[in-house]
């Protein structure tokens, strides 16, 4: 590991849900807070943000995949 760089940031669903809407891409810088994916889940939105500031490394997920309880949506670096 380099000094100064965090180690990637993998993002993982915390529960069954449909992916309804993928909001960033790869490249994409996003700081913490930003939102990456947005799931729908019993009628509900749930956004999935970034944990930290970063460049997007990977969207694992696309709009209309079903997602389960531990699956990867997203690598930030």
């Amino acid at each position: 590991m380099r000094e100064g760089r965090a180690m990637a940031e993998e993002i993982r669903a915390e529960m069954v849900a449909n992916v309804w809407k993928v909001v960033a891409s790869a490249g994409d810088e996003v700081t913490e807070g930003d939102t990456l994916v947005i799931l729908e889940s019993m009628k509900m939105e749930i956004p999935v943000i970034s944990e930290s500031d970063g460049t997007v490394q990977q969207i694992a997920v696309n709009e209309g995949d079903v997602v389960q309880e531990g699956d990867l949506i997203a690598v930030v670096a």
